[in-house]
């Protein structure tokens, strides 16, 4: 049986891999440099030296990618909000290129779930709302997509999966939790056929957009990054895109700004996806999996895992 986590003993997650001390000794001690010669057919690390063309080269994904919709070939990205310093710059360079979104589509891909519904977008901490604010509501009228193109995932999932049927999602964003997420794919919980060994990566794969338990890292970490620790505000459920959608998408790109997860837990996954590790107790491995990703990081934010005394 492998080990219990030592933090959230009712559930999975990196603390329960095995790999070693050597191994884990290894991974803590890369180096940016390291980092890009891990870089494989289908996996590609990429290093900003300024936080300025970090959040710019995320925003001009967007671009790239809805330039290319067009009524024969409508086409979209999906995004997080977290980070969300590249949506005033997508809406900038949206109203200065003058470029028309009438055919690009924009997912999002998570959305925090209260008493079995999706909050509101009058909601303080809702996704929606923050979309709408920092980036859909500052792009001139005539430039902005139809409101129908824009999908926010529900707690009746049905029309947010349908919507994946009628234009292709040429990118999905992410960041990444302290949990190893990307959007809210957690590890899965310790219980029933999971209890002695996780998921296996081919049972995640498949699951689809769906409402879900929020592991208490992912609770921990969303209050101290939305409203300064306040854990009792941060929901406990959410519904998020799924790995089914993720491996319907051209391309990942994962944007580590170094805000979110630790030195530790960027370098654990670059590792991972690398050497073809997939462990469902680390969602962002599967990513092993996936034909094309790239992950993005701000070089100053990588940080070290020396030990030091605070």
């Amino acid at each position: 049986m492998r080990k219990i986590s030592s933090i959230a003993p009712d559930w999975w997650d990196y603390t329960t891999l095995d790999l070693g001390s050597k191994i884990t000794d290894q991974i803590a001690s890369m180096t940016p440099a390291d980092m890009i010669k891990l870089s494989r057919p289908g996996f590609k690390v990429v290093f900003y030296d300024t936080i300025e063309e970090f959040y710019l080269a995320e925003a001009l994904e967007y671009i790239t990618t809805w330039k290319k919709a067009t009524a024969d070939n409508p086409v979209g990205i999906c995004g997080p909000i977290g980070p969300t310093e590249q949506l005033p710059l997508v809406a900038r360079l949206v109203n200065e290129l003058q470029i028309s979104l009438k055919h690009a589509h924009f997912w999002s891909m998570d959305e925090w779930v209260v008493d079995g519904k999706e909050v509101s977008a009058n909601h303080s901490l809702s996704f929606k709302k923050a979309f709408n604010d920092l980036c859909y509501s500052r792009i001139d009228k005539k430039l902005a997509m139809p409101e129908e193109n824009i999908h926010f995932p529900q707690a009746d999932t049905a029309k947010f999966i349908e919507s994946w049927k009628h234009a292709r999602c040429l990118i999905m964003q992410g960041g990444q939790g302290d949990v190893k997420h990307w959007a809210f794919n957690e590890p899965p919980k310790r219980e029933g056929a999971y209890k002695d060994n996780p998921q296996t990566v081919e049972e995640y794969k498949k699951l689809p957009t769906r409402v879900l338990d929020l592991h208490p890292i992912t609770i921990q970490q969303n209050s101290r990054l939305h409203c300064g620790g306040n854990v009792p505000l941060i929901p406990t459920q959410a519904v998020t895109v799924g790995p089914k959608e993720t491996w319907e998408t051209d391309q990942v790109s994962i944007w580590h700004a170094g805000a979110h997860d630790n030195p530790f837990g960027q370098r654990l996954t670059t590792y991972m996806i690398s050497n073809n590790i997939p462990d469902t107790s680390v969602p962002m491995s599967v990513l092993a999996d996936h034909p094309n990703v790239q992950f993005n990081f701000y070089a100053p934010g990588l940080g070290t895992c020396s030990v030091e005394m605070h």
